[in-house]
């Protein structure tokens, strides 16, 4: 690595397996070739992928309608059914291929065929109309991952409901919120989940949410056995999932719905103020979801994928629910954590199931290194053709260990960056066509027309940091806000970019290849001195050091240089005492100071057992600023997968730099 203008530039280049290139989706010449159709006729690529790669009860005439813009709609005159996509269409010729294979917690596995999802579907949605449900209704589902989750989702798609997930981790407030902003009138919930060897009570907490005020549209609650464990049961509002599908027909059409019909509403929750509904359609998304199956993962018949993603995330809607399905794969889901009862257990079950194409957070990647980094060398990892990051930049070398010990340095890594705005990929290496760099997404999909542009809405020079932009819209996009379009608009489409051009809030460089470099949130570039520096740049300059493990990076105010440099370090080893910490934190400060230049030199250091984590993996660095910054955390921690890092990392002093 060497450091240009205070950014750090990646040299290693890893061109395509030739063995693999020759049998990829995509080559080269394709990507270049879609690429300029996309520049030529934007309309007539998009049009052409929806009529190729979706089944339409009614055929569309209109690609784009652009005249309410940024409402943008995608084939608004056609008919579509999400379910049918995933499921009917497949059935002449896989109804006996399994669609899913599902590991428990505590590694009971139990698959499901293409047909035998189908007839599941069918019954809980015919359940569903029963309970006097219709089209367009909100579907609040509060449940651990399992085969009925998707049965649940596909069930609401397949008649026209618009599903709302919510992860089984967030707190009864966090899911009263979105409850009462979508008006749901049905939750669908479990006795419990497992997770780690812990029960975690899911319908107690759906009965404290609904006792809050503001919650009152909501008419029955459908409980899924899942442990048996006990939980009050509230007749006649509450129903048992087996009496719901109990004497239901397999037969259950799926209806012919509008493209800009909503699929979902997924809520992002911030650090401050009401949470956004992402709101979905159903054609467009799709679209995304199978092209990018196609493209990025480069999909084959005989795969076995595995995102380990959580339905309560859209990662888990698109890689998990919606995507696998629309293709006619094989996927593997999984209700547990990669450390119970063993730290093995990834591998050990993509040995077990011989996983193909393996996609996974940073955040679990650098906690497993952090576990063992040969541990993966013990297991048959062979089946392994590709593998993916998806959540956060990745570090360059924790992308290095993850292709070297997890793929044996013969799988392509696709670092993907997208937004559960975008509802799928949108800039990430096609396996076959593009050379990768440890920590670069590369280069966007074919039809995506990212720049990186100041506040004016210039394009800055290769190499300058800015804001990363999308400047056309493209088919998967969120289409508003549920209930906000004045913050949709606001937030995605500021008016200083002309009000159509897709803001990502992300911090972004481009090299001289074309490459884009995710530097993070653009909340998260830190003003040091007038030098503008990415908390990720950072970042992968202290996970290089060969002794640390994982690192985050946030500022706090300073009265001369504007914001200041506050590292979080997670050590491969023991936790060092406080001699050690000190000649530690002045090791970390030379090293970073040696990566990028003095400008990036931390001003304290503070070394902990771990990092707070939500349990999905992503690092809470709005914790870590209240932490530096020496303020009461005052926001929701009920996703907080480890509260008592908290106490250890708000110890009264950290590691000052001299």
């Amino acid at each position: 690595m060497q450091k240009i203008d205070s950014i750090l530039i990646e040299n290693r280049i890893f061109e395509p397996d030739e063995t693999f290139r020759l049998k990829a989706n995509i080559s080269f010449a394709d990507y270049e070739e879609m690429c300029e159709q996309a520049q030529n006729d934007y309309e007539g690529f998009w049009g052409n992928l929806a009529r190729m790669h979706l089944d339409w009860d009614q055929p569309f005439t209109r690609v784009l309608n652009e005249d309410k813009a940024p409402f943008y709609r995608w084939f608004e005159d056609g008919k579509i059914n999400v379910s049918f996509n995933c499921l009917d269409r497949h059935l002449h010729e896989l109804s006996d291929k399994p669609a899913i294979i599902f590991e428990s917690d505590e590694g009971t596995v139990t698959s499901v065929t293409y047909a035998e999802l189908h007839r599941q579907v069918c019954i809980f949605a015919n359940g569903l109309k029963s309970l006097g449900l219709v089209s367009s209704d909100r579907v609040i589902i509060y449940m651990p991952m399992s085969i009925e989750v998707i049965v649940a989702m596909q069930a609401c798609a397949r008649i026209g409901l618009i599903h709302s997930v919510v992860f089984g981790g967030f707190s009864a407030k966090s899911l009263s919120e979105r409850i009462a902003d979508a008006r749901a009138k049905l939750v669908i919930t479990a006795d419990e989940g497992m997770r780690g060897g812990r029960a975690i009570p899911l319908k107690s907490t759906c009965d404290e949410a609904l006792t809050h005020a503001e919650v009152e549209s909501v008419e029955r609650v459908i409980v899924y056995r899942r442990t048996g464990g006990n939980c009050q049961f509230n007749a006649p509002r509450d129903i048992w999932w087996d009496d719901v599908i109990a004497s239901q027909s397999p037969v259950c059409e799926a209806i012919a719905l509008d493209a800009e019909h909503p699929l979902y509403i997924l809520y992002t929750s911030g650090s401050t103020g009401k949470p956004k509904g992402v709101q979905h359609s159903s054609a467009g998304y799709l679209l995304g979801a199978i092209l990018s199956m196609q493209w990025t993962f480069d999909y084959k018949p005989d795969d076995v994928f595995w995102c380990t993603a959580d339905v309560g995330w859209v990662t888990g809607h698109t890689y998990v629910a919606y995507g696998p399905l629309a293709v006619g794969a094989t996927q593997v889901m999984f209700e547990g954590t990669p450390t119970w009862p063993h730290s093995g257990r990834f591998w050990e079950m993509i040995s077990r199931h011989r996983v193909t194409v393996f996609y996974t957070a940073p955040t679990a990647i650098r906690s497993l290194i952090k576990l063992g980094p040969d541990l993966p060398l013990t297991y048959d990892l062979k089946s392994l053709r590709l593998i993916g990051t998806v959540g956060e930049p990745i570090n360059p070398e924790a992308w290095m260990w993850y292709y070297n010990k997890v793929g044996g340095g013969r799988c392509p890594v696709v670092d993907t960056w997208w937004q559960t705005e975008t509802g799928s990929h949108m800039i990430a290496p096609l396996p076959g066509a593009i050379s990768t760099k440890p920590g670069s997404c590369t280069r966007p999909l074919p039809g995506i027309m990212a720049d990186v542009v100041n506040e004016k809405g210039q394009s800055v020079e290769d190499g300058s940091g800015g804001m990363l932009v999308i400047k056309r819209p493209f088919p998967s996009q969120l289409r508003t806000l549920w209930n906000d379009p004045e913050r949709f608009c606001h937030v995605y489409f500021p008016k200083n970019f002309g009000g159509r051009w897709y803001l990502a809030g992300d911090s972004a460089h481009r090299d001289s290849d074309g490459y884009f470099w995710i530097m993070g949130r653009i909340d998260d570039v830190l003003n040091v001195s007038g030098h503008r520096l990415g908390t990720m740049e950072i970042e992968s300059a202290l996970v290089a050091h060969p002794f640390v493990a994982e690192a985050a990076v946030v500022g706090r105010e300073h009265e001369i240089k504007g914001e200041s440099i506050v590292a979080f370090v997670v050590l491969k080893g023991k936790m060092p005492d406080e001699a050690e910490a000190d000649k530690m934190a002045i090791e970390l400060s030379c090293w970073v100071t040696e990566q990028i230049g003095s400008i990036a030199r931390p001003d304290e250091i503070r070394f902990g057992e771990n990092l707070p984590k939500t349990r999905s993996g992503k690092i809470m660095r709005r914790l870590l600023r209240s932490i530096a910054r020496r303020e009461d955390i005052q926001s929701d921690i009920s996703t907080l997968e480890n509260p008592q890092i908290l106490a250890q990392l708000s110890r009264a002093s950290g590691n000052t730099i001299v």
